[in-house]
């Protein structure tokens, strides 16, 4: 039987009956209601380790991604094979159009340190509305809380997604950095040894430092600009939706 759209109904009455529930309850309602058309989208983030160990648990065939933008830490790339040893699950690489060599070219130069927002629309956005239409899921995974930044704080557990047209869920948005790092020790999930040098929050190279004590945990990203968003969790539509 083809899975179908979830409507506007469908989603607030889940949103509404799984708000307060647990990580697992929320992706076993989506494996059941969305797969095979069901995506999740990890920077491998403490937070995203936790849902794929969560997901080889529920629905290992779940279709996983990570957008190689060619920037990433090595230790970032490294920690996609961990993962595929423990649990099986390959991380398929959604990579821009343009090589990080042929980039810089076209620019005269990395985009990066004067206009992050555009690196991040080409490099993160654009790419993941492309690997969309190409897999096209009904609904996709994210990792964020809403304890990180204003725009996550506003998000629901379960809502509608108008940048990518889809269902967006996020199991551990009422989760607490104390939350994520009992599971990860508990479970012994496989994370970025990033973390245990000051890195709380990783993206690309160029755009990440470590925090200092008393620090944000975002602090880190794009540091000494307002931006500390790629620009996949930011609102593009009033009352909520494009989260």
């Amino acid at each position: 039987m083809s899975v179908k759209q979830a409507t506007m109904e469908e989603i607030a009455e889940a949103n509404e009956r799984l708000r307060s529930a647990s990580p697992q309850a929320v992706l076993r309602w989506a494996a059941e209601r969305f797969h095979p058309r069901l995506l999740m989208a990890t920077a491998f983030g403490a937070e995203g380790c936790c849902i794929i160990h969560m997901l080889a648990e529920i629905q290992p065939a779940t279709t996983v991604i990570n957008l190689e933008t060619g920037y990433q830490f090595p230790e970032t790339l490294e920690l996609r094979e961990r993962i595929k040893q423990k649990y099986g699950i390959e991380v398929e690489f959604i990579r821009p159009e343009l090589t990080v060599a042929e980039y810089e070219a076209e620019h005269g130069g990395p985009l990066y340190s004067h206009r992050p927002d555009q690196c991040c629309y080409d490099r993160k956005v654009l790419p993941l509305r492309l690997a969309v239409e190409r897999i096209a899921p009904l609904a996709w995974i994210s990792a964020i809380r809403k304890d990180q930044t204003t725009d996550r704080g506003k998000a629901d557990v379960v809502q509608w997604d108008a940048k990518f047209n889809l269902v967006k869920l996020n199991p551990l948005l009422n989760w607490t950095k104390k939350d994520v790092w009992g599971f990860i020790h508990k479970n012994d999930v496989p994370y970025n040894p990033l973390h245990d040098r000051d890195y709380p929050s990783i993206g690309c190279w160029p755009c990440t430092r470590p925090v200092a004590e008393g620090e944000d945990d975002r602090a880190g990203r794009w540091a000494g600009k307002v931006k500390k968003e790629c620009g996949l969790h930011v609102i593009e539509v009033k009352d909520g939706e494009g989260i």
